[in-house]
């Protein structure tokens, strides 16, 4: 009860003066806060989210993972706090979502072009610039299924591709990826990592990625965001900056060895507090 009537006596506090963030900073986050159930997951919780960068997101189950990109991408209201993307509110900034489970983020009454096509024909883009925006797509991701097929007719790893096509359609400011390797097998995994790597080496878009796998949290990032239990924290933010495309190879490398090291010990050493 006590804990209750706390999270009523703090929506009445004041918010403090907005901060912004370091130069080349994105996304803003500051007093974050959000209780489920009357008990505190984020409390004044502030993060700064650097532009033009992949940050993955790693922590114990239960700290979360997904939640906390979810409110940052608008899909789950907060309850106190503001986040700005570059000064301007969510509703002023384009963004791209591909959710875990991709059976049911595409519409299965369209056709899988029809899906990827979706966010252009919203923002009312003519014939033309859907074509050619879908031709650069099919191009980028060297697609060899038919997109006039159904996604009920494609393979997991296909719907996923045409998923991650969908959210890159409109060129978004910011990419949210939620665990979107997690139904997939290694192959597919493998296939879609090195595209998302070609994406984001051609456009630089800010990318924001959970995962519940920590060696492809690390394998993909510029910087490895890790979390304490909750009331969530930051527990650290490691850089990791091995040069890009990434392959096999740099599995091996002792720069990407020493940063899954670092991050499973501070990891590890949360799960035990």
């Amino acid at each position: 009860m006590n804990t209750v009537l706390n999270a009523a006596a703090h929506a009445d506090v004041p918010p403090p003066r907005f901060v912004p963030g370091p130069p080349g900073t994105h996304i803003t986050i500051r007093g974050l806060t959000k209780y489920f159930a009357g008990w505190p997951l984020y409390e004044n919780f502030d993060l700064d989210i650097p532009k033009g960068k992949i940050v993955s997101v790693f922590g114990p189950n239960g700290c979360g993972k997904s939640t906390l990109i979810n409110m940052i991408a608008g899909l789950v209201p907060i309850d106190r706090g503001e986040i700005l993307f570059d000064g301007k509110s969510l509703k002023e900034t384009k963004i791209g979502y591909v959710f875990q489970n991709y059976r049911e983020a595409l519409f299965p009454w369209k056709r899988t072009i029809d899906n990827i096509a979706y966010p252009l024909l919203l923002e009312g883009r003519s014939k033309a610039e859907v074509d050619r925006r879908m031709d650069e797509l099919v191009a980028s991701f060297d697609v060899k299924f038919d997109l006039k097929r159904y996604p009920y007719e494609l393979s997991g790893g296909q719907q996923q591709t045409a998923s991650i096509m969908r959210a890159l359609a409109p060129r978004p400011e910011v990419l949210f990826l939620d665990e979107p390797f997690s139904a997939l097998d290694f192959e597919m995994t493998l296939f879609i990592r090195e595209k998302l790597q070609e994406v984001f080496m051609q456009t630089g878009t800010t990318m924001l990625l959970v995962s519940h796998d920590l060696e492809e949290a690390v394998y993909l990032a510029d910087e490895i965001l890790l979390l304490t239990k909750r009331p969530t924290r930051v527990a650290e933010i490691l850089a990791y900056d091995d040069a890009r495309p990434r392959t096999v190879e740099t599995l091996s490398q002792a720069s990407f060895v020493a940063a899954k090291k670092l991050s499973l010990e501070i990891f590890q050493r949360e799960v035990r507090r």
